[in-house]
């Protein structure tokens, strides 16, 4: 709810006041304004001054954007892995994501460098198709440093697939640019095909899975991602067979 740039320009009453307030978030969305004056023991002013400096018009206004962040965090129950096997099967098998796995496959098969980009999870899932690949007789790479040096030879006659969930990571839209102006063709394996990573790809992949989250962390299934990776890998395979 805050920002980094917005803690970082709070006097010492400030602190003072988001250090209580984000230690009693669910009591500060019911309090009255003097009755958090008076739990911090600051003025009413330096509360309304708090509240300008994060964006909003008064103290109702912060409460308003608090009870969101709380209904936010509120924690839900994971999915049964059946059901989200089944909505993948349902909402992008039906679809033209085999086809597309093709097209991707002969793009990679025909390349001489291939790197993998993603951070989080799907960093992790990246390192694996890195691996897959490889296993299968298609040499890439896995890198999660943006900036990261890569020498011209590797830059030649490249592929840059990218893993993200939301398709919307900066780290991964940085190192995609990148890439991008370099030369390199760009794959991305998404969730939706309206990200930013997805529409600034030369071939995306969306898998339209409900996001699921909880406590915080992003815990939306990735058996998609795996689906994509092994399918493109065997029919890389297959190509150069």
């Amino acid at each position: 709810m805050f920002t980094q740039e917005e803690i970082a320009s709070f006097n010492e009453l400030e602190t003072s006041l988001y250090n209580y307030i984000a230690g009693n978030m669910d009591k500060v969305a019911y309090m009255r304004i003097r009755e958090l004056a008076d739990a911090t023991h600051v003025s009413t002013t330096t509360i309304l001054r708090f509240c300008r400096k994060v964006g909003c018009e008064g103290f109702s206004e912060f409460k308003v954007r608090l009870k969101m962040q709380l209904e936010k965090e509120k924690t839900t129950i994971p999915q049964n892995v059946q059901h989200t096997v089944a909505e993948f099967f349902e909402r992008t098998l039906k679809g033209d994501v085999d086809e597309k796995i093709r097209h991707a496959a002969a793009l990679i098969a025909r390349a001489d460098n291939v790197i993998f980009i993603g951070i989080g999870s799907s960093g992790i899932l990246a390192e694996y198709g890195a691996r897959y690949f490889s296993s299968l007789g298609k040499f890439s790479m896995y890198i999660k440093d943006p900036y990261f040096p890569i020498h011209s030879n590797l830059r030649d006659n490249s592929v840059t697939i990218a893993l993200s969930v939301s398709g919307e990571n900066e780290s991964t839209v940085r190192h995609l640019n990148q890439r991008k102006q370099e030369g390199s063709t760009i794959i991305s394996i998404t969730n939706h095909k309206h990200s930013t990573i997805a529409r600034i790809s030369d071939v995306n992949i969306s898998y339209y899975i409900t996001e699921e989250w909880f406590e915080n962390a992003n815990i939306t299934t990735q058996i998609p991602v795996m689906y994509a990776l092994e399918a493109m890998a065997r029919e890389i395979y297959a190509l150069n067979g």
